[in-house]
C-alpha cells in the first residue's frame, strides 16, 4: 500500500485541555466534509472529495434500490415502515425485530436465513441502559435484519437461492455493485465486506454526496419511494437517542441522513438540491456528530444549534466524569454558508 492509497483528509477540529482558555491542543481529528449537487459537481469541501472510503450503511439506500426497482414492494404487499428497515442500521427495538419478522414471513424466508450473525441490540449501547442477561441477541437483533432481509425478498423475487445471497457473484450482489457503479459513473469504486459479512463499496465523497443529493431532491417514482420511506420513518432507520433519527426530524421531512460505522454520515437536503459526505477517520461516533453539527452550521442549516435537539454535539464543551470542564473542541474546517 502506498501513500496514494490513503485520502488526503484534513484536521476537521481539535479537542483542548487546560484551564486557561482556549487551552492546549490535546486531540486532533482528521477527516473530510464534500458537499456535492445531483451530477457530482463539488460545491464545497474540507479536505478530500475524490479519495476512496468504505460507505459502510450509508449504502443501504442504493441495496435495497434494485428490490424496488423490480416491483418487490408490491409483489410481496410490503409498504414504506418495511422499506425503511431495509434501509437502516436499527436499535434491535421490538419495533424492528417484529417488522423484519414481517418481511420474512412475506417472502417465506426464516430467521435462520439471515446471515448477518448476532450482537446485543444497539438500542442499549444509544441509550445508556444495560441488556437485560435474559436476552439472548438473535439476527433479528443485527442493526442489519432489515437490510438482509431485503437481500432474501430479492432472491424471493427473482427465484434466486437463499443460501448464497451473501456471494460476491450471487445476482443481488452483482446487481446492488452495478447500480452503485451507475450512481459513480467513471469513478472507480473497490469492493470489500461490511461488518454484516455483506460486500460493501469504497466510493469518493463526492459520488456520495451525489447519491444522497439524489436520493433527496430526484423525481425517479423508485428514489421517491425510499426517499418517503426514510424521511417519513426515522424511527425504523435508526431509533431511540440515534443520530439519524434526531436529524430527520430536525430536517422535518426536507433532510434524509444515513450513518455508517466507522466514521461515516452523509445527508441529502431535498429543498437546496444537495448532497453532504462526511468521514471522520479516527471512526470516533461523538467526533462525527460534533463534524456534522458544526457543518450544517456552516452550510447555514442550523442556525442556531443549541435550542435544537442536536445542539448537545455542536462545539461542546469537554468534562470529566464530575461535570468539571477540562477541555472544548475548536472546528478548525470552513464550509461557504449556501443558505439564506
Amino acid at each position: 500500500m502506498t501513500r496514494s492509497s490513503f485520502p488526503a483528509h484534513v484536521p476537521l477540529f481539535a479537542t483542548t485541555r487546560g484551564n486557561a482558555a482556549p487551552g492546549v491542543v490535546e486531540c486532533l481529528h482528521y477527516g473530510s466534509v464534500v458537499v456535492a449537487d445531483r451530477h457530482g459537481r463539488v460545491l464545497a469541501a474540507a479536505g478530500d472529495a475524490h479519495g476512496l472510503n468504505f460507505s459502510r450503511s450509508t449504502l443501504k439506500p442504493l441495496q435495497a434500490l434494485p428490490f424496488v426497482e423490480d416491483g418487490g414492494l408490491a409483489r410481496f404487499g410490503l409498504g414504506s415502515q418495511e422499506l425503511a428497515l431495509m434501509c437502516s442500521s436499527h436499535n434491535g427495538e421490538t419495533v424492528h425485530t417484529e417488522l423484519a419478522q414481517r418481511i420474512l414471513a412475506r417472502v417465506d424466508a426464516r430467521p435462520a436465513d439471515l446471515q448477518c450473525g448476532a450482537h446485543e441490540p444497539r438500542y442499549f449501547s444509544a441509550t445508556g441502559e444495560r441488556c437485560p442477561p435474559s436476552l439472548v441477541p438473535s439476527a433479528l437483533h443485527h442493526n442489519c435484519s432489515g437490510k438482509h432481509s431485503g437481500f432474501l425478498a430479492y432472491c424471493r423475487l427473482h427465484g434466486h437461492a437463499l443460501r448464497s445471497y451473501l456471494d460476491p457473484d450471487a445476482p443481488v450482489q452483482v446487481r446492488i455493485r452495478n447500480t452503485v457503479q451507475r450512481f459513480c459513473g467513471a469513478d472507480a469504486i473497490v469492493a470489500g465486506t461490511d461488518g454484516c459479512s455483506a460486500p460493501n463499496f469504497a466510493l469518493p465523497l463526492r459520488r456520495l454526496a451525489q447519491v444522497y443529493c439524489r436520493l433527496a431532491s430526484d423525481d425517479a417514482p423508485e428514489l421517491r419511494a425510499l426517499y418517503y420511506a426514510m424521511t417519513r420513518h426515522p424511527d425504523l432507520v435508526s431509533g431511540t437517542a440515534r443520530t439519524d433519527l434526531t436529524l430527520m426530524r430536525l430536517g422535518r421531512g426536507d433532510w434524509v441522513t444515513k450513518i455508517g460505522a466507522d466514521g461515516m454520515q452523509a445527508l441529502g437536503i431535498r429543498s437546496l438540491g444537495l448532497g453532504i459526505a462526511i468521514r471522520v477517520a479516527n471512526a470516533d461516533s461523538s467526533a462525527v456528530r460534533v463534524v456534522t453539527a458544526e457543518a450544517l452550521h456552516q452550510l447555514g442549516l442550523l442556525d442556531d444549534p443549541d435550542r435544537t435537539a442536536f445542539g448537545r454535539h455542536f462545539r461542546p464543551l469537554l468534562r470529566n466524569a464530575r461535570g468539571t470542564v477540562t477541555g472544548r473542541t475548536l472546528p478548525l474546517f470552513q464550509l461557504p454558508r449556501l443558505v439564506g
